[in-house]
């Protein structure tokens, strides 16, 4: 049974818990390019790294195993830096305001537009 008794009440938590996706994508598609885009980042971060040690062979002196080292670490921390975030999605009472107020506007112009105002 919900705590929550009045209609007024619950409107304004539904506000501020539902989510909407503002990205322009369908929900699938969303959950799906999350785990391409974390994908695509573990990827890059093995990539760079692979590349930095292909250039070690043969005999290695501790200087240039060091300072290769110290360049798999920047590539690591610049991947992750550059790399795929989440991003929430937005609050329903944001998208409605979003909406309401890009609807004043149209209805705004379009009157300043006919000569009515």
């Amino acid at each position: 049974m919900s705590k929550i008794k009045s209609p007024k009440q619950k409107k304004s938590l539904s506000l501020k818990r539902d989510r909407r996706n503002l990205f322009g994508e369908n929900s699938k598609s969303s959950r799906k390019n999350i785990a391409k885009g974390k994908q695509l980042r573990h990827m890059d971060e093995r990539r760079a790294i692979s590349q930095a040690l292909s250039r070690l062979t043969g005999q290695i002196d501790d200087d240039v195993a060091s300072e290769t080292e110290l360049q798999v670490k920047l590539t690591i921390t610049d991947s992750r830096n550059r790399g795929f975030r989440k991003h929430p999605d937005k609050p329903l009472g944001e998208v409605i305001e979003r909406k309401m107020s890009k609807r004043r506007r149209k209805g705004i112009l379009g009157a300043v537009s006919n000569g009515t105002v």
